[in-house]
């Protein structure tokens, strides 16, 4: 007999063991009883006197009573017609793969077909159905003495899992209601992965439970056990349903179980106490602000100087409305830990941003921000930069201001993480657009504090993200949310143009430009691809307009009377930060760029953006481009371009963003759109598994009793020392590289 533990090859052989992890990385039993099936395939609709309805999956035995190979009309080859006598009616099948199958599928033979069911010309039909050739003489009911299958697709696959040397094939798995059918590879069917499944269930002793039983009471979740054997062979459709709904706890309470005991390890550390001081530079930038803070951000301010008060480090995510102030409250955050005698490091993920953060964070602190330099106030500290392009000469002097701990504030790009850069006492690390960054790089930038401590951490991201990812993914971190805009700032009007069918419409937009830039106002062009990218001889080129050709199209067309300048991210950095100081300085009217000014980017003269190609775009990338309009006095108005089909779901999506300025909203319509998994996988880990049972937006109340659960465990037990059936859980509900990955996080 076997347990969750044991290893496969020493119940399945070393052959099966390692094609399985080879595919999946499964080793245990655990392992494989937790590759749930994807669907189920049914026996199909039984045959009545009256007609299958199109689209209905049905399987059926009888015999052959017609087999012609017939020429195909329109392209190469042969088909094979076929008809069978099953119960009162004759059905008719066609094999597209006629010369390939022939040999089995004769006059006289006995059959079972599976397939859907197709329509033509008031006939009904199936369309290179699954078959399975049944031998003349059944020995048994159950088990036929078969040399060898003779099928095609899913039914012969089945029949072949079941096959055993000598002993046949057992019919009797055809006589199951349900059959379950596995995510796969070409080198591992769905059948082999049933027919190890099988093979284990039945070696398997009752499985203990890890849940206790009053968890499993107040959640009516069946145990462990009886949900294991029904999802992968379930008699009914409730049984499966209510092994999900175990199962997708499971995996809920795997994930939680990480975030714990990532909160509980965070708890424990050390990082320096930075309580606020009345006569500091938090206290002094605070009288120089020339606008009052809204409600939002005085909420938020207060819960993260609480935070850095303590002696533990703050985790925190700030997340915010595109123009809601997280910047302004970043920045006092970093002056009170300044005030505490200790560095900040804030990190920004293009150099574009980093170059606007420092420019904007000197503005908003004029002379406490130029310590050492001339007009300084009385108390002020120095910002430095650094960036991978800068020259080396600059490098040395940032560099410098770091290690000595004259920059209390230095901002950069990845080039802060490299190993030559030090800081003399770093306090507290701030990440922009924390979805840019991976583990690993945030995890190097927070070890450059002084030994023995964890500096705090405040990541930001202006993508608003729903609760239940929030709690899925970042359940470690206190979530502030910025919601309001700061006072005076004015909602944004999307309007979206079809290309191809309104071409008046789009010149109207090049008009409003004009009028824009006439009244003294500036816009921005968007375009998907720059232009330059080499393109082979065999491959089409994009049909998209690139930000080079649009540009010229523009300064010598429709916008040839403003002044037109070009930004994307292959032009030098000294050239990129040219462009946008002579558009943030009011030099150029019309930027016609790429993304690169998606994040961060703070003019508030701009007032319009067109965005060519819009239907390019992610729903939650658009909103964020929009959100750099209307950050002035003026009303903001984004125009999205595109030549998608106007009733198509691409079009539909632009309206949907047209249709609210709420990211939130937006937010949950992006992830369902994708597939889910992209939240914890290949947009953040590096890998294209997903999750498997649990829905990250619909589960919010699975989501929040796991976490409930989970935060009471490892409260008692951090280790899951008493909970080794909880501690294997985690390892097998999750796969091992989501694991790693949530155990860096």
């Amino acid at each position: 007999m076997a347990d969750l533990g044991d290893r496969l090859d020493h119940l399945l052989g070393k052959k099966a063991a390692d094609t399985l992890v080879e595919a999946f990385d499964i080793t245990t039993v655990e392992d494989l009883l937790r590759h749930y099936p994807n669907r189920y395939a049914s026996q199909g609709q039984p045959l009545t006197e009256g007609d299958p309805p199109d689209g209905a999956h049905i399987t059926i035995v009888g015999d052959i009573v017609k087999s012609d190979l017939v020429k195909m009309r329109n392209r190469p080859g042969h088909m094979l017609k076929v008809v069978l006598a099953a119960d009162k009616q004759q059905v008719d099948a066609t094999f597209f793969n006629g010369m390939k199958v022939r040999h089995n599928i004769k006059v006289g033979r006995r059959a079972m077909f599976s397939g859907t069911v197709k329509y033509f010309r008031e006939k009904w039909g199936l369309n290179h159905p699954g078959y399975l050739i049944l031998p003349e003489d059944r020995e048994s009911d159950d088990i036929v003495a078969m040399d060898r299958v003779r099928g095609g697709g899913t039914l012969a696959g089945i029949a072949r899992s079941t096959q055993d040397p000598g002993q046949g094939v057992d019919m009797s798995i055809f006589d199951r209601p349900l059959l379950p059918v596995y995510p796969a590879t070409s080198k591992l069917e769905s059948w082999d992965i049933m027919r190890c499944v099988r093979q284990v269930l039945d070696q398997l002793d009752p499985v203990d439970d890890p849940l206790p039983q009053g968890v499993r009471g107040e959640h009516s979740l069946i145990g462990l056990d009886e949900a294991l054997r029904a999802i992968h062979f379930p008699d009914t459709q409730d049984e499966i349903d209510r092994a999900k709904d175990r199962l997708r706890f499971d995996e809920a309470t795997a994930l939680q179980l990480v975030l714990a005991q990532r909160r509980n390890e965070n708890s424990i550390r050390n990082a320096p106490p930075c309580p606020p001081r009345s006569d500091g530079i938090a206290a002094a930038f605070e009288k120089l602000l020339p606008f009052e803070l809204t409600d939002g951000q005085n909420e938020v301010a207060q819960e993260i100087s609480s935070d850095l008060s303590n002696a533990h480090p703050m985790s925190r995510l700030l997340q915010g409305e595109v123009g809601s102030g997280k910047t302004i409250v970043a920045l006092r955050a970093m002056l009170q830990v300044v005030d505490a005698g200790f560095q900040c490091a804030l990190l920004a993920p293009t150099e574009v941003l980093a170059a606007q953060h420092y420019r904007s964070l000197r503005a908003l602190l004029g002379p406490l921000g130029n310590a050492g330099e001339l007009g300084a106030g009385e108390v002020a500290t120095k910002i430095v930069a650094l960036t991978g392009s800068m020259s080396t000469s600059a490098k040395r002097t940032a560099l410098l201001a770091a290690v000595t701990g004259e920059a209390g504030i230095v901002i950069g790009t990845h080039a802060l993480i490299q190993h030559n850069v030090e800081f003399f006492d770093l306090g507290m690390v701030v990440i922009d657009e924390q979805h840019r960054f991976g583990v690993e790089q945030r995890d190097a930038l927070r070890a450059k504090a002084k030994q023995g401590t964890s500096p705090h951490l405040l990541v930001m991201t202006a993508t608003p993200i729903p609760r239940t990812i929030a709690m899925t993914t970042l359940g470690d971190l206190e979530t502030s949310t910025l919601r309001e805009l700061p006072r005076g700032r004015s909602p944004i009007v999307t309007s979206v143009v079809p290309a191809n069918a309104k071409p008046a419409w789009v010149d109207r937009a090049w008009a409003r430009i004009n009028e824009e830039v006439a009244a003294g106002r500036q816009a921005y062009i968007v375009c998907s691809r720059i232009g330059d990218e080499k393109v082979s001889a065999s491959d089409k080129e994009p049909q998209t307009h690139s930000v080079i050709d649009m540009f010229e199209e523009l300064r010598h067309g429709a916008l040839a009377g403003t002044e037109v300048g070009l930004l994307h991210g292959r032009l030098p950095a000294e050239e990129k930060d040219g462009v946008m100081r002579a558009f943030t300085d009011g030099d150029i009217d019309v930027l016609v760029c790429t993304t690169v000014v998606e994040v961060g980017v703070d003019v508030p003269n701009a007032t319009v953006m067109v965005i060519i190609d819009a239907d390019r775009f992610g729903v939650s990338q658009l909103h964020q481009l929009r959100g750099r309009i209307g950050r002035g006095g003026h009303k903001g108005l984004c125009i999205l371009v595109s030549e998608a089909n106007p009733v198509g779901p691409a079009f539909a999506r632009l309206q949907a963003v047209s249709a609210t300025n709420d990211g939130f909203e937006l937010a949950v319509l992006d992830l369902r759109q994708r597939r889910e998994g992209d939240v914890l996988g290949a947009a953040q880990s590096g890998t294209d598994t997903t999750l498997r049972l649990l829905s990250l937006l619909d589960d919010l109340e699975i989501i929040s009793a796991a976490q409930d659960f989970a935060r009471s465990v490892i409260a008692e037990d951090p280790g899951l020392a008493k909970h080794p059936g909880l501690a294997a859980m985690m390892k097998s509900a999750l796969d091992g590289e989501r694991l790693e990955y949530l155990s860096k996080t």
